[in-house]
């Protein structure tokens, strides 16, 4: 078989989000870069590397600092692993992997961006809740079973493929939301081990601190296109400050956003579309969910 031409593939660069920490993540970074991890360690005030090998005091299972960690491995394992943001056609990241997209993008350098990350997970954590995965229905079956079951409460968080949803919402109405999906013949349906709706209504009381941190952010015109969650859209840079606000309470568009890409770059006579998808760092969640999206395509709705 002829060897398909360079120019008619169309690359991705993808960072995952918060899901992804554990304690030993980036073990064989920290000693490479030295002056990212003081400047990190600088914003912090704790030492990252320290969190990230030992977690000496049970915090990576904390929001406020699990994600300002994930952010920093991610932007040591993309310049371990040798990747420049310009080498790609196109960045992705799956919410919090989102401002690493940016920094790779060049819309932010990585101090401005750990520094809204630090407000981010500050901001988000005030406000409660609790999230559900639900694997096995689609969305428009999951929706319909918490309409019957009257729990307006809760709302959908991440679209991550057509048969894989997040849920957030009011912890009492998570655990009932899962009853009623299992019921429904959900194949999984599991709780998060998170204290937050994250990107529901549920986090409208992050909205005002946030909205502070965003605006005195040196943001800047990238030199590569970032997807957006919230729209599935590339990025408008006059507009991003705005964006990742409202990101706050909107769901995270990911298997929208992997389809706009495979739709408006792809070309369906290539394999895979023509499209290469790579996920920056160790795990391959996302690389896994594209799969998923890929295999879906296509195939028969159901009622």
């Amino acid at each position: 078989m002829d060897s398909v031409p360079a120019e008619r593939r169309v690359s991705a660069l993808m960072f995952p989000g918060q899901g992804v920490q554990r304690q030993g993540m980036g073990e064989d970074l920290f000693e490479r870069f030295p002056r990212l991890v003081d400047r990190a360690n600088d914003i912090l005030g704790y030492s990252v590397r320290d969190l990230c090998l030992s977690d000496p005091a049970g915090r990576l299972s904390d929001s406020r600092f699990s994600q300002p960690a994930i952010y920093v491995v991610n932007a040591l394992a993309y310049r371990a692993e040798g990747l420049r943001g310009d080498d790609f056609d196109v960045l992705l990241g799956h919410s919090l992997g989102e401002y690493n997209a940016l920094e790779a993008a060049g819309y932010i350098g990585f101090e401005a961006g750990l520094e809204l990350v630090r407000a981010r997970a500050e901001a988000t954590a005030k406000c409660s809740g609790a999230m559900l995965a639900v694997v096995g229905l689609e969305l428009r079956r999951v929706h319909a079973v918490l309409r019957h079951a009257g729990l307006d409460e809760v709302e959908t968080a991440n679209v991550n493929s057509r048969f894989q949803t997040v849920l957030g919402g009011p912890d009492l109405d998570i655990g009932h939301a899962r009853s009623a999906l299992v019921r429904a013949g959900a194949r999984i349906a599991t709780r998060l081990p998170v204290t937050g709706a994250y990107h529901t209504r549920h986090m409208a009381a992050a909205i005002a601190p946030f909205s502070s941190a965003t605006a005195a952010a040196p943001f800047r015109r990238g030199h590569t296109p970032v997807v957006a969650n919230r729209t599935a859209r590339p990025h408008d840079a006059s507009l991003v400050r705005r964006d990742l606000v409202d990101h706050l309470t909107s769901p995270v568009l990911w298997q929208q956003s992997v389809e706009w890409i495979l739709d408006t770059h792809g070309d369906p006579d290539l394999p895979n579309e023509g499209v290469d998808f790579q996920e920056a760092g160790a795990t391959r969640v996302l690389t896994r969910l594209v799969s998923h999206i890929r295999r879906d395509r296509g195939a028969p709705d159901h009622d």
